[in-house]
């Protein structure tokens, strides 16, 4: 069972950037996709990115394609988002996943295993 550890979080000006990374542990990494979701206040969570085993395929929710990137070391057990021009709406916690199984951008619950997420705030 792999472990998953947050962090990057923090405030940030409209039209800035945060990188969010992700520490896995307890598992074989690289055997898992990865994926990263958000829950803003008083909504459901949502999918942002996820990426395959190796790295090789990559998808993004369309409210955040062409300002997000994900990305994966597997040598590091690490994964990571690059978040540029960040908008008010980016505002949420944004909780790294895993699953064994890579399916694009259709995780309607989610993945297997879960962070315990780390708080984005994008000020206007």
């Amino acid at each position: 069972q792999v472990q998953l550890v947050e962090s990057g979080g923090g405030l940030v000006q409209a039209g800035g950037s945060l990188r969010l990374s992700c520490a896995a542990s307890g598992g074989t990494f690289s055997s898992y996709a990865m994926g990263w979701f958000r829950q803003a206040p008083g909504k459901e969570r949502e999918f942002v990115a996820a990426i395959s085993w190796g790295g090789g395929s990559t998808n993004y929710a369309n409210s955040v394609k062409g300002r997000f990137t994900i990305s994966r070391d597997n040598a590091k057990n690490m994964v990571y988002l690059q978040m540029d021009s960040l908008k008010p709406e980016d505002t949420a916690v944004y909780y790294c996943a895993a699953d064994q199984v890579y399916l694009g951008r259709n995780y309607p619950r989610g993945m297997d295993y879960w962070g315990k997420g780390t708080l984005v705030t994008v000020s206007s």
